[in-house]
This record gives C-alpha cells, sequence and structure tokens, in this order.
C-alpha cells in the first residue's frame, strides 16, 4: 500500500473505559515480558460479542508501531491520552477519578513530553537511553503528535460543561511547542463529521492554532453519495485537515462488502482533488482478527495463520499507489466531479506524476447504469497508450474471506487516447458500479 502515515495505537483504547485503563505508552517500551497487561477500551461495549476476549498484551507497543513505520517508510502517528476518558461512558466531566482536572495535568503532559524524547532524544537523555536500550540508537525522526482520540466540548444545550477539552489541549500545546517547536500537533473535531459538537470544535481548532484535527466519520451510503463536495468550501487559510477514521458503515450492511467500498473510492476523489487542505488520511481501523473485532469496516483481517484484504482495502491501495504529486483540474460543465445533479452518479479525479510522467484520471461509476465516459486531456496531444486498472464486481455484498482472499481485486487492462480535435481524447464505457484509473504518458 506504500502508505503516507500510519496513526496508533488506535482510537477509543487511547481513552480507555476510566482513567486506569488509558492507553498508556510507557507500559508498551521496555523488554516485553515486563509489559503490564491493560483491558481494551471495546471489552464489553457491544452486546453481539462475548467477553472477556479483548484485551492488550501491549507484546506490540509504541517501540514497535515505529519500527513498522520505519519499515513502512511512513511518517508516525501517535496519539495520547489528554486526560479525558472515553466521553461517550463518561460524559460528566467533573467525574472524580474518570477525568484529569485541568489543575492535575502536569503528569499526562510530561508523558508527551517523553514520548517526544523517546523518539527523538539522544541516547544519552532519560527517554533516549530506553530507545537505545531496545536496539535503536538512532532516533525515530517523530514529526506529529495527536492530542486525544474523539474529544469534545460541551455547549449549554448538551450538559453545560464547557471547553472540556480544549482547555486541556491548550496546556498540551503550550508545553509542546515550547519545547519542540517544529512539532505538528493535531487536534481534533470529536466523533462526528457535522452536527453540533462539530461545529463548536472546528473553529476552536484554529483558535488554537493546531497545525491539523482529526476528523472521524463512520457513515451510511447516503451520506457518502451526498457528500463529494465536503471539502471544497473549507477554510484554507485554518489548520489543514487529517481525516484520521473513516469508512462507509452501511446501512443494515456493516461490513466491508463492494458496494460501500466503491462509495469510500467516490468519496476519497474529493479528499484528492482537495489535497491543498486535506493533508493526511488514514482508513480505519486497520487490522482485525475474524474472532476478536467489535467493529467491521476493517482493511486487513486475519486468523492465527492467514490473512486477506478487504475490498475497502484495495481502493486505499489504488489511491496510494497512483497519488501523484500535483492535483490537476478536472471538471464536467465547469463543476468538479462530485456526484452532483447532472453528473449521473460519476465521481472523479486527477493528478499528475512528476516522478513517472503520468497523468493519472481516478473515475467511480456509483449508478445503476453504464455511463458513457469521454476525458479531454488538455495539453496533451495525439494518440496514447493507455493503462487502465479496474475494481468491479455484480455483487453488491461480494467480500473477500480467508477462504477466497481474491474475490473482489484490481484487474489491470488498457485502451488507446484518440488524437481527437486538438487534445487527446479517452472515450469509455464505465460499467455500472464501477472504479476504474486511467494512467497516460505525458
Amino acid at each position: 500500500m506504500h502508505p503516507g502515515v500510519f496513526r496508533f495505537p488506535g482510537g477509543c483504547i487511547v481513552e480507555g473505559t476510566d482513567l486506569e485503563t488509558r492507553y498508556q505508552w510507557k507500559n508498551s517500551v521496555g523488554p516485553v515480558e515486563n509489559r503490564p497487561l491493560n483491558e481494551n477500551r471495546w471489552h464489553y461495549t457491544f452486546g453481539h460479542r462475548f467477553y472477556p476476549d479483548y484485551f492488550q498484551s501491549y507484546g506490540l507497543g509504541f517501540f514497535e508501531f515505529f519500527q513498522l513505520c520505519e519499515d513502512f517508510g511512513c511518517e508516525a502517528l501517535p496519539v495520547i491520552s489528554c486526560g479525558l476518558s472515553c466521553q461517550f461512558q463518561n460524559p460528566d466531566p467533573t467525574k472524580k477519578g474518570v477525568h484529569v482536572p485541568l489543575d492535575d495535568l502536569d503528569d499526562y503532559i510530561q508523558d508527551a513530553l517523553d514520548l517526544v524524547e523517546f523518539a527523538n532524544g539522544p541516547v544519552d537523555s532519560k527517554w533516549g537511553k530506553v530507545r537505545a536500550d531496545m536496539g535503536h540508537p538512532e532516533p525515530f525522526n517523530l514529526k506529529y503528535l495527536g492530542v486525544g482520540n474523539e474529544q469534545w466540548d460541551y455547549d449549554e444545550a448538551h450538559g453545560g460543561f464547557g471547553p472540556v477539552f480544549t482547555e486541556r489541549l491548550k496546556k498540551f500545546n503550550a508545553a509542546l511547542r515550547a519545547k519542540y517547536p517544529t512539532l505538528k500537533l493535531i487536534g481534533t473535531t470529536g466523533p462526528n463529521s457535522e452536527g453540533w459538537d462539530f461545529d463548536l470544535l472546528q473553529p476552536r481548532m484554529k483558535q488554537l492554532k493546531v497545525d491539523l484535527y482529526d476528523e472521524h466519520y463512520y457513515r451510511n451510503e447516503q451520506w457518502f453519495l451526498s457528500h463529494g463536495l465536503r471539502y471544497d468550501t473549507y477554510d484554507r487559510k485554518g489548520p489543514r485537515v487529517f481525516a484520521g477514521e473513516y469508512a462507509c458503515h452501511g446501512d443494515g450492511k456493516k461490513w466491508n462488502h463492494f458496494e460501500t467500498s466503491l462509495y469510500e473510492a467516490a468519496h476519497m476523489t474529493g479528499i484528492e482533488r482537495n489535497a491543498d487542505i486535506v493533508h493526511m488520511a488514514t482508513y480505519a481501523p486497520l487490522f482485525a482478527h475474524v474472532e476478536g473485532w467489535q467493529w467491521r469496516p476493517d482493511a486487513i483481517w486475519f486468523d492465527n495463520l492467514r490473512s486477506f484484504k478487504s475490498v475497502s482495502y484495495y481502493v486505499q491501495q489504488l489511491f496510494a499507489m497512483n497519488k501523484g504529486t500535483n492535483v490537476l483540474s478536472l471538471t464536467m460543465q465547469k463543476q468538479p466531479v462530485a456526484g452532483q445533479p447532472g453528473q449521473d452518479g460519476l465521481f472523479a479525479s486527477s493528478v499528475f506524476d512528476s516522478t513517472t510522467g503520468e497523468v493519472i484520471i481516478k473515475v467511480v461509476n456509483t449508478s445503476d447504469a453504464q455511463q458513457p465516459v469521454s476525458i479531454q486531456l488538455q495539453g496533451m496531444k495525439g494518440e496514447r497508450d493507455v493503462q487502465t486498472i479496474t475494481l468491479h464486481s455484480d455483487n453488491m455484498v461480494g467480500e473477500n474471506t480467508l477462504d477466497r482472499p481474491e474475490m473482489i481485486i484490481p484487474v489491470a487492462g488498457s485502451c488507446t487516447a484518440d488524437a481527437g480535435k486538438g487534445a487527446t481524447l479517452i472515450t469509455d464505457d464505465l460499467p455500472a458500479k464501477t472504479f476504474r484509473i486511467y494512467k497516460v504518458k505525458k
């Protein structure tokens, strides 16, 4: 997949059911045999899963996560506790023992400072030595740090507790920026993509001058089909966006299957088109055990011996492996191709890759009918060979499984672009419910 960024250790496990069960990165480093067992935040949340079956041994800890990032060749993005336990389970921020009072945050802020030292500090520093003793004297060159997962503030109509999260974030920002001014800090707009909590937090992220803020949205099919222009109107003068968790979480079909993956591809054309504001995006969750899940739109599934990649994984791979270096304008009737009225369920984006000299066009047909597609490559002349990659299934609820891991996978092909009238022209009949990539050498 060649990801650009890897977010860890996860989402709500960062917060924990309470402070005692929050993820504490210092417990996840050092000799593996000395790391304590921790209860997972999702241990007993859902009635459809038996428990106890959801613990963390910390055998895979922050040191190993940093090593994974090196293996992946990507940036590490750890997320730390801001002193708030899971607010879904603990909505009252004044409850003792569940959330840390503002005046008692010093230890949590020190944990954040120590984490940066563990990742980047010299071997003669306290936490740099821990890293070196584990076999990695070179720094990990950490550049990003997320503070809090799905935290939020309250307005008068929803509890009246005020800026519960942002007051804590201010303290973390002040300490981290004072000691590590080049570190990019990431805030959050809570668990929703819109609504009172999102509307409250989004402007506060700009006020706090975070570098990025983390948006999460698990939404149904209709949301993905109707929000193709989500990022086109975002404020370009504020912080950049990190789409840290998202998936099409189907109505009544809450698992990885072809239709929801197709709509994720449609949504990602909007992310790509707005790469100037959406700097990072990570589909989540990434890994899930087939007998240990609490959430089913996951990218990679495994048992103790085998693994398979979901259709959603292949969507992510197709974008990541064909992301290019520069966004190109692509319009239909002078409008972005984003499932708008009159666009027949089409979504599209285009990039240029200066390293390969290729123009790469991604088109998603979400409609139930085959669509004639015509792509005029202005500034390019003459007939060209076109490479295509197609993701399609006739079974909308079709999925990959351990026993049939490649039921739905991308298929390579080719076509020819004609000389056209003054510009190279690709014409194609794009089947219903299909994601296709066109690659043309400039």
